[in-house]
């Protein structure tokens, strides 16, 4: 049964619903998480619990569910994403494989129009994510 998400109001709920979701791997209730939170408070909402399996959870839910219908909220979260605590540590720890998904949701943001990011914003985001 899938897992009932919503808009998370303090980094305690978003905790709950992460860890939930990632014991399940459930990415289309994890998207739908992503589709409620407002980009800008991801950094606050995963306060100092961000991981790699978080991340990988994040991307993968942002490029099957999200950016083939809004480009736009898959580039916004990644952009957010990259603002949270231990972000640096996270992506360093990142295997190549892993590395790969996340140049495969930047391709396909590359491919898509939006009127919240242009290519440079993309591009420089990239080197944000070492990529």
């Amino acid at each position: 049964e899938k897992l009932r998400v919503w808009e998370p109001s303090n980094a305690y709920d978003f905790g709950q619903m992460i860890n939930a979701l990632n014991a399940n791997k459930d990415k289309a209730a994890c998207a739908d998480l992503l589709t409620v939170t407002d980009p800008k408070t991801l950094p606050v909402l995963l306060s100092n619990k961000l991981e790699g399996e978080i991340l990988l959870i994040f991307i993968q839910s942002l490029e099957h569910y999200i950016a083939g219908k809004d480009p736009g909220l898959a580039y916004q979260h990644l952009f957010y994403l990259s603002k949270a605590k231990r972000f640096k540590v996270v992506l360093a720890l990142l295997s190549r494989n892993e590395k790969e998904e996340v140049q495969q949701l930047f391709d396909l943001l590359s491919e898509s129009q939006s009127d919240q990011y242009s290519l440079e914003d993309l591009e420089s985001l990239k080197k944000v994510y070492e990529l």
